[in-house]
């Protein structure tokens, strides 16, 4: 069987997938499985062992021509089941125009008649981890072609493998950029790239990486986008103990790969930290504006305020921003301390 996944379009969402990838790989342990996905997930899943095949695209201007792009290749390759991790009708639209025998997908944005199996949205979706969201789809598909439940019954596993020679270049690159192997690293995601509200203050970042550097004697590295550079430039001018700036310098491969190599990564919501958990990282989330209950990362320890106006998803903070105005520099470090020391 040739099954193809139509991966998701934001890297937290891309790593929440991986369990019901794995699963999908158990189910169909002999499939031929491809992750259709955005170019840049590349950097994510090119080690991983549950799916064969990489089909990476690049976004154009014009959606349709995207699609008529996409349904050309899917129709060439002949697949036999579709998956959409993807709840827009673009996507449905693709996999009918692929000509895939099976399309599975929710109901979503009047695209049912695209598919040949659609299911509505659980009525958990905002109570439980987004992961359980994607393994329920994968559920479906079990029950509809072996009519079994093993899903739903299995702890997820969300680990994401990063190969050695990954990991030697990792290493590479944190030595050529002045970090010792004789110091704990830390890495700071201080950024987020489609939420201002997510982000705590690049004066609370500088005073958390003072403290890392003095009282830890830590190597503290700054990582993220391109679009990130401006907010780690802001930490760096406000740190007394300048740390180091990997911000828009390395591809997602190798911050995947780095992440892999250092002790803990402490940030903003973001796709990084799901990142950082998968690969086994110690990993701290700083988490505002959005519900740890159904995005945190996997594995991962998070610090947040009760503050009534919170979860309430803006991507901009329309008063004084107390969801992180009220996590202070000192707890983070103490919250930092207590995962180091596990």
């Amino acid at each position: 069987m040739k099954i193809v996944v139509r991966g998701t379009n934001w890297i937290g969402d891309a790593v929440m997938t991986i369990p019901a990838l794995r699963e999908l790989r158990r189910i169909f342990p002999k499939a031929n499985i491809t992750l259709h996905t955005r170019s840049w997930a590349e950097g994510i899943f090119q080690d991983a062992n549950f799916i064969d095949e990489l089909l990476p695209f690049e976004k154009e201007n014009n959606s349709l021509q995207t699609i008529r792009k996409q349904a050309k290749i899917w129709r060439e390759k002949e697949f036999d089941l579709a998956i959409l991790f993807t709840n827009s009708f673009q996507t449905a639209l693709l996999s009918k125009l692929g000509k895939v025998k099976k399309r599975f997908g929710y109901k979503n944005e009047g695209r049912s008649f695209l598919l040949t199996n659609s299911f509505a949205k659980p009525d958990w979706k905002n109570e439980k981890h987004e992961v359980y969201y994607y393994l329920n789809l994968i559920s479906e598909i079990e029950n509809e072609f072996f009519e079994t439940e093993t899903v739903s019954k299995n702890k997820p596993v969300s680990n994401l493998e990063v190969s050695e020679k990954r990991r030697e270049n990792a290493r590479h690159i944190l030595k050529n950029n002045g970090v010792s192997i004789n110091k704990k690293t830390i890495a700071l995601g201080v950024g987020s790239t489609n939420s201002r509200a997510k982000r705590w203050s690049a004066e609370s970042y500088a005073k958390l990486n003072d403290l890392l550097q003095k009282e830890l004697e830590a190597d503290v590295i700054l990582i993220g986008s391109e679009n990130e550079i401006d907010v780690s430039q802001e930490v760096f001018d406000k740190s007394e103990f300048k740390p180091k700036i990997f911000t828009g310098k390395t591809s997602l491969s190798e911050v995947v790969a780095i992440l892999a190599e250092i002790d803990a990564l402490i940030s903003n919501d973001m796709g990084l930290a799901h990142i950082s958990s998968a690969v086994g990282t110690k990993t701290l989330t700083i988490f505002g504006p959005t519900n740890p209950k159904t995005t945190k990362p996997w594995n991962s320890e998070i610090i947040r305020k009760d503050v009534e106006c919170s979860p309430c998803m803006l991507r901009d903070c329309p008063i004084d921003h107390p969801c992180m105005k009220l996590i202070l520099p000192q707890e983070v470090f103490e919250k930092t301390q207590n995962i180091l020391s596990i």
